[in-house]
C-alpha cells in the first residue's frame, strides 16, 4: 500500500466551539457521495459539543462546509450533548444514525470519566433515520439496555449482517460513584426489524476474571458474510496495554474464535473491508511510534502483511507512558492530540482513512488516501 493524497475534512476554529475535532466517520452512499461525521467541541469532553456533517461528491478529494443535522439534544427532559454518530446506509438514501447521548444534568461540571472511580456519566444510546440521504431526520428513540451494561458505549457503526440482521457493539460502563470492580466487557445487540427494537444477545469480548478489559471494539463484514472485531485490549494487573486482539465469526455473530493476538497495539479503527476479502487495518500506536499506522491482510482471517505496513501520520510530540492505571488513563484520554482512525473502502477500490491530529488548542480532522 501507498499514501497518494492527504488533506482535510474540516479544520478547528482556535478560541470557539469548533477548536477540537474528532469521532471523524465516513460513509458510502449509494450514489457514490461521502458522508462524513464528527464531534466538534472547546475541547475533548465539553458541554458545548455536537456533531457535525461534511460531503463530498469526488470520492473524498474536497469537502462541503459543515452542517449541523442535530439540534435537539435533550433526552427524557434532560440535557446532554452528543459525543459520537456513526451511520449506516439500510437502502438507497435509507441512513440510519446511532449515537452516544451524555447527560450533562445529572453531575454538573464534572467530566466525562471519573479517575478516582472508574465511571462515567450517564450515557444512553440513541437512534433516528433520515429517508433522504441525511438531510433531514425523524426524532431519538432510545434503545433500552439492561441496569448491569451500566452507562453504554458505542464503539463502532452498527452492522449489516448476512442475514440481513443488524448488530451493534456496545461496552460496559461503571456509574459514576461506583467504587466496585469493573468488569468490563462488550455485548452484542441484534435487531431483525431494520433497527425498530433491539436485543441483547450475549458477550462479544470478555475477559471472565476481569483482569483485561477489551475496550473500543471496531468490527467489520467481510466479502463473505464472516464478521472480524478488533480489541484495544489493556491489562488492569500490570498496567500496560496489550496488542490488537482479533475474533472472527463465521455465523452472524453466533459464536466466536478465541481472541487471536495481531502481534502489534495498540487502538485499532473500524476496518476497511474489500470487495475482494482483503482487510485494511489502520490503528494508533501511542507508545511504540506515536503516530497511526495500517497493514492490509489478505483475507479476514489472514495474518497482516507488516512489509505493507505504511505511516498514516506522525505524531511530533514525545511518547507517552505505556504503565498507568485505569483512572489515569481514562482521565487522560482527554488529553491525547491524535487519533481514532476510520477506514473505508472507497467506489474506486482506494482505502480512505479519516483521523484527527493537532495540539491542545486545536484539533483538525484529516484524511489519507492508500492505493491498495
Amino acid at each position: 500500500m501507498k499514501i497518494v493524497e492527504t488533506g482535510v475534512i474540516s479544520s478547528a476554529e482556535v478560541g470557539t466551539a469548533r477548536a477540537c475535532i474528532n469521532f471523524g466517520t465516513v460513509t458510502i452512499l449509494h450514489n457514490g457521495d461521502l458522508l462524513a461525521t464528527y464531534r466538534v467541541g472547546d475541547n475533548k469532553d465539553s458541554d458545548q459539543e455536537q456533531i457535525e456533517f461534511a460531503r463530498s461528491h469526488d470520492n473524498g478529494r474536497s469537502w462541503s462546509k459543515p452542517t449541523n443535522p442535530f439540534v435537539d439534544t435533550v433526552v427524557d427532559g434532560q440535557l446532554g450533548t452528543l459525543k459520537l454518530c456513526y451511520l449506516t446506509e439500510l437502502s438507497a438514501d435509507h441512513l440510519l444514525a446511532a449515537v452516544m447521548w451524555v447527560d450533562r444534568t445529572a453531575h454538573p461540571g464534572m467530566p466525562l470519566f471519573n479517575a478516582k472511580t472508574e465511571g462515567c456519566l450517564p450515557m444512553e444510546i440513541l437512534l433516528a433515520d433520515s429517508h433522504d440521504g441525511g438531510a433531514t431526520w425523524t426524532s431519538w428513540r432510545k434503545i433500552p439496555m439492561s441496569d448491569d451494561i451500566g452507562p453504554p458505549s458505542l464503539t463502532n457503526p452498527i452492522l449489516k449482517l448476512a442475514d440481513g440482521s443488524l448488530a451493534m457493539s456496545i461496552e460496559t460502563n461503571k456509574h459514576y460513584y461506583d467504587t466496585s470492580k469493573w468488569r468490563q466487557r462488550a455485548v452484542l445487540f441484534q435487531s431483525f426489524d431494520n433497527g425498530r427494537s433491539w436485543s441483547e444477545t450475549g458477550p462479544i469480548a470478555e475477559d471472565t476474571t476481569a483482569r483485561v478489559f477489551n475496550w473500543d471494539l471496531r468490527c467489520g463484514v467481510g466479502a463473505s458474510g464472516s464478521v472480524a472485531t478488533f480489541a484495544w485490549t489493556y491489562d488492569i494487573t500490570t498496567q500496560k496495554y496489550l496488542n490488537i486482539h482479533r475474533r472472527i465469526s463465521t455465523d452472524n455473530m453466533n459464536s466466536w474464535s478465541a481472541p487471536l493476538d495481531l502481534g502489534f497495539a495498540d487502538q485499532a479503527g473500524p476496518p476497511a473491508m474489500l470487495s475482494d476479502g482483503r482487510v485494511v487495518l489502520a490503528w494508533v500506536d501511542r507508545f511504540g511510534g506515536q503516530c497511526i499506522r495500517a497493514r492490509i491482510s489478505p483475507a479476514i482471517d489472514a495474518p497482516f502483511d507488516p512489509k505493507s505496513e505504511v505511516l498514516v501520520y506522525q505524531h511530533p510530540l514525545p511518547k507517552g507512558s505505556n504503565t498507568q492505571n485505569t483512572g489515569d488513563l481514562l482521565a487522560g484520554m482527554e488529553m491525547w492530540s491524535f487519533g481514532l482512525p476510520f477506514a473505508v473502502h472507497l467506489p474506486d477500490d482506494d482505502v480512505l482513512i479519516a483521523y484527527y491530529a493537532g495540539n491542545h488548542s486545536a484539533m483538525d480532522l484529516h484524511f489519507a488516501r492508500l492505493v491498495v
